[in-house]
């Protein structure tokens, strides 16, 4: 039996009952995770829906705690300031937050280092932080999780790269298998004596150990954790001048990992950093990173290969979810946490989507959870100027962090979102953004636009739905069934948004009223 609101049944669709208010999310709400690796450190404080949390905050210094470390064996003592004093700052921030205590932990760099527990030591007795040094296997489950995080139910397998090391990690049915990790971080590249061939020949017989170690399975999708990748996609977007530079869920081929490594190694570096926004140390690294990829891609062979901006830090998160949590879509999770947040009217997205679903009688599973994204996106972006609304819920979701959302899938839900605002969406400097998608992806983010501008019109109490419609895409007739409630609802204004429903649908209309 469906749940009841008062003596309204209420139907929660297919997505399930909302959790972001249940004990076990609110929990989570704000959570702080320090990630001290060997390039970078740094806090991010989770916020927000749990499944698919915001960043409330978000800090890294570039300590460089691995330089050196192949020759010296200890911690680069420069980075080792840098980082305790990064550390010493985190832990007031989380105080004034209010987040205390914090989870911590040192990747590749301090686990080798001979004066690593030195330093944990020195942190905890400074800052009160207890460091966990975690090995190489542990740090490819968490990376791993962290990919689960936005990719509920993922297959494939996780490539984290950091300063010092890289890990590889199986996914199957949404959890994590085998997993090896390896010295090729390109700190310790950088240290190889014999220049470029030396390597080229080192990153070729461990890649090749790797992918023995790994069961050599070839074939499997490819998730790229790391910022050295992630600043490669940012280089491989601006080779491309691709429109949309969110690097989550960008996508990659073996040839463009080709074309790209050979675009930055013919390239000044200084002023390529300087066009994709990336910094001088982490600029620094990106060559060999990409050696490492074109290897990684000629010996494993994936079929395609993804970015992930989730990782480690996203995996301490996911770690203290509960099961119930980890397996609701981090999309839709989100969308409701941003429903009940800003809209003017929480819960009529819900109504919203059982009133414009006749439309897309075909829709499988992934196209109705982006309509259902869009309406329960259709009403937060209503603060905005109205001559400028359409454009701020274009970028509010085509930019925001959401997971398990595809490039293609992100513009369509910003184009449908849009529309919603205004039937004026081509001719303008969002254009490119819209070659993205096919012309099918276009037709059917009108439709849903169109829909919803009409369905906006219909408010009406309680869960109690305006009416339905019923759509016949054959005879290209589309009809309007009107609850006695809505009746009042359905003036000049709401009339105009439906016919200019028919029009994109190339139907003809007519309206009825059920009886009360």
């Amino acid at each position: 039996m469906p749940e009841t609101n008062d003596t309204v049944p209420v139907d929660w669709g297919p997505f399930g009952r909302p959790l972001f208010d249940d004990p076990a999310s609110r929990k989570l709400s704000r959570v702080g995770v320090i990630d001290v690796g060997s390039n970078s450190v740094r806090l991010v404080v989770f916020d927000g829906a749990a499944r698919s949390p915001a960043y409330f905050y978000n800090e890294k210094i570039m300590a460089s705690l691995g330089a050196g470390l192949s020759e010296t064996g200890t911690l680069n003592p420069e980075g080792r300031v840098r980082a305790l004093n990064a550390i010493r700052r985190f832990a007031a921030l989380a105080d004034g937050m209010g987040i205390t205590p914090l989870t911590a932990v040192a990747t590749a760099a301090v686990r080798e280092a001979s004066d690593g527990l030195d330093f944990r030591d020195e942190v905890e007795r400074e800052t009160g932080i207890k460091l966990w040094i975690i090995d190489g296997e542990e740090e490819a489950r968490l990376s791993a999780q962290g990919v689960l995080l936005g990719w509920p139910g993922s297959y494939g397998m996780v490539c984290d790269i950091g300063g010092s090391s890289m890990e590889l990690a199986d996914l199957a049915e949404g959890r994590v298998g085998r997993r090896v990790t390896s010295p090729l971080g390109p700190l310790k590249l950088r240290d190889i004596k014999g220049g470029k061939k030396a390597i080229k020949a080192h990153i070729k017989q461990v890649v090749s150990d790797l992918h023995d170690r790994m069961g050599n399975e070839t074939g499997k999708r490819l998730f790229l954790v790391g910022g050295s990748w992630r600043a490669i996609a940012r280089v491989d977007m601006e080779r491309r001048n691709y429109p949309l530079t969110v690097l989550h869920e960008y996508r990659m081929t073996a040839r463009r990992i080709g074309n790209t490594s050979a675009y930055i190694h013919d390239s000044d570096l200084a002023d390529l950093r300087a066009r994709c926004a990336i910094s001088e140390q982490r600029m620094s690294l990106v060559p060999l990173a990409s050696m490492v990829l074109k290897e990684l891609v000629r010996r494993f062979k994936p079929k395609d290969v993804t970015v992930s901006s989730y990782g480690i830090r996203e995996g301490m998160l996911y770690e203290q979810m509960p099961q119930a949590l980890r397996e609701r879509d981090p999309l839709i999770e989100a969308c409701r946490f941003a429903e009940n947040k800003d809209a003017r009217n929480p819960g009529f997205g819900r109504k919203l989507y059982h009133f414009v679903m006749p439309l897309f009688p075909r829709a499988g599973w992934q196209r109705k959870r982006i309509i259902r994204a869009a309406c329960l996106l259709h009403d937060v972006s209503w603060r905005g100027h109205p001559d400028y609304r359409h454009e701020v819920a274009f970028d509010n979701v085509t930019r925001a962090n959401l997971g398990g959302l595809k490039h293609a899938e992100r513009v369509m839900l910003g184009l449908a979102l849009m529309t919603r605002y205004t039937n004026k969406n081509f001719g303008t400097h969002l254009d490119p953004f819209f070659t993205l998608l096919s012309p099918d992806q276009r037709r059917e983010a009108e439709i849903l636009g169109r829909a919803m501008r009409f369905g906006a019109m219909l408010w009406v109490a309680g869960d109690q739905p305006p009416g339905e419609i019923r759509w016949k895409p054959k005879s290209k007739e589309l009809k309007l069934m009107l609850e006695p409630a809505a009746k009042p609802l359905f003036g000049e204004v709401a009339e105009s948004r439906l016919n200019s429903l028919a029009t994109a649908l190339d139907a003809t209309v007519s309206v009825r009223y059920k009886r009360g």
